[in-house]
């Protein structure tokens, strides 16, 4: 190991920058050093999909080094964020043969920050399963253990960061999906405010109220910094930007004071299913840290109908991917073939065509009466605190897209609680919280009122002052 290799293992994205910054590595080295991991490491892994090795070294050379991040190597998702020149595929065997020919906004404002494009990471079919094991490209493996999923569906993004091959990667959420692998893999993800970062150009329609883009990432700061880079409206935007933080960025934000906070905190999944016994642990173990920090803390939880958000985020978010596979197939000029979709994706799809506009309209006035009902508990609590996860990490092959019955009863228990957020569009973090039983990461959830991302970053910089955590999975996916 050289000693640019040996920094991935001891630094997040803003030292990186900050080495590139002081003239004490340059873009290139620290490019080449991902390369190289990521050509050891994916063997096992298989986090990344698609490469631009060639296009990121020439970026490396010209990058702009004031820039706030610039030098530092990247990884995107292969999900609805193009990079022009690579693949476009939604994890999809029906998109397999689709290229990016332009960058999205969110590419451009990774780009424009100084960040480094090395390829794409693996995703599930258009996103719809909590484990990242998609028939086009295969299973990707979870760091700490590779017969362990990593979650799901940033889980490429996320196995890469914990597997040491970046330090950050960009990763969406329509329903857990940046922070269910942020938990899964020991790693900080935060699903930002509704609106406040682009999705542009591709035209979200009613998907847009649910998901929502930014990275998983090893530190506090550094989902801070990345934060700051990409947020912002662009004109035309169907819903309003959230405001700046009152601290001017999210990265000052983290340096100030929260004061002291009013947080609720639950050991149940919605329907009322206790929380696995490491879970609830995390969830004791971290009220306990945050009364020693000055927090008024006490079991409390917001009052709403489980049922709601769950059937009204499928609609929506369904209705979305079953237009996405109609065009594409407008574009082919044929009709849907069996092999073109997952068991699972096409059964999802089926259902979403039947849909009519009277179950849209009902499901986004779910939507709206499930907001209403949460923002109800934030009158007198400024965060809301559980585990990220209500089950323990399962095994590849839990969570089987060619087997219904399992995906329906088995995967609405991954986004049991992260899933509300979505429905409502309040920012949520999970950041690390211990280990389970079989060494797998636990991650605890924090919730806040809407457009108050600041908050959430203040508090989970806090724990992660008084209960660190490891920068990358301690077990080498190369050993």
């Amino acid at each position: 190991m050289t000693e640019i290799d040996a920094l991935f293992d001891t630094h997040d994205t803003i030292g990186l920058a900050e080495l590139v910054r002081s003239g004490e590595v340059t873009p290139r080295e620290l490019v080449e050093a991902s390369i190289a991991r990521i050509e050891d490491r994916n063997i096992d892994l298989n986090a990344v999909v698609n490469r631009r090795f060639e296009q990121a070294l020439a970026e490396a050379d010209a990058v702009d080094r004031a820039a706030p991040l610039a030098g530092v190597p990247f990884l995107v998702k292969d999900l609805n964020c193009d990079v022009a020149g690579l693949p476009s595929t939604r994890g999809s065997r029906l998109f397999a043969d689709v290229v990016a020919t332009d960058d999205c906004e969110l590419t451009v404002r990774f780009k424009r920050a100084g960040l480094i494009i090395l390829g794409n990471t693996n995703t599930p079919e258009f996103g719809k399963n909590a484990s990242t094991e998609p028939a086009l490209y295969g299973a990707t493996h979870n760091p700490w253990n590779l017969d362990y999923s990593p979650g799901g569906s940033s889980g490429g993004s996320a196995a890469a960061v914990s597997g040491g091959m970046v330090t950050a990667a960009h990763a969406n959420d329509g329903g857990g999906s940046i922070r269910i692998p942020a938990a899964e893999c020991g790693l900080v993800g935060l699903k930002p405010t509704r609106g406040r970062t682009p999705t542009w150009p591709i035209p979200a329609s009613f998907a847009y109220p649910v998901g929502v883009g930014n990275c998983v990432t090893r530190t506090v700061r550094d989902s801070a910094a990345i934060l700051d880079a990409i947020s912002g409206p662009l004109p035309g935007d169907p819903y309003p930007a959230p405001p700046a933080p009152p601290a001017g960025s999210f990265l000052a934000a983290i340096e100030q004071p929260s004061g002291s906070l009013r947080i609720g905190f639950s050991a149940v999944l919605p329907n009322g299913t206790p929380v696995h016994p490491t879970g609830v642990a995390a969830i004791e173990r971290t009220a306990k840290a945050l009364e020693s920090l000055g927090h008024h803390v006490e079991e409390a939880k917001p009052d709403w109908d489980p049922r709601m958000p769950a059937n009204a985020v499928s609609t929506a978010m369904g209705i979305n991917g079953a237009r996405q596979v109609i065009d594409r197939l407008e574009q082919l000029g044929r009709p849907l073939a069996d092999d073109d979709l997952e068991v699972f994706t096409r059964e999802m799809h089926d259902r979403s065509v039947a849909k009519s506009g009277i179950d849209l309209s009902r499901a986004l006035q779910q939507i709206e009466i499930t907001s209403r009902d949460v923002a109800r508990f934030y009158e007198d609590h400024d965060l809301w605190l559980t585990v990220t996860l209500g089950v323990p990490v399962p095994p590849l092959g839990w969570l089987d897209t060619s087997s219904i019955e399992a995906m329906f009863t088995r995967g609405g228990a991954f986004s049991a609680i992260t899933g509300l957020a979505n429905a409502t569009g309040q920012p949520a973090i999970s950041v690390p919280a211990g280990f389970d039983a079989n060494g797998l990461p636990v991650g605890i959830h924090l919730m806040a009122r809407h457009c108050d991302e600041q908050t959430l970053l203040q508090v989970a910089a806090q724990l992660e002052q008084v209960q660190p955590w490891p920068l990358i999975a301690t077990r080498s996916p190369s050993n």
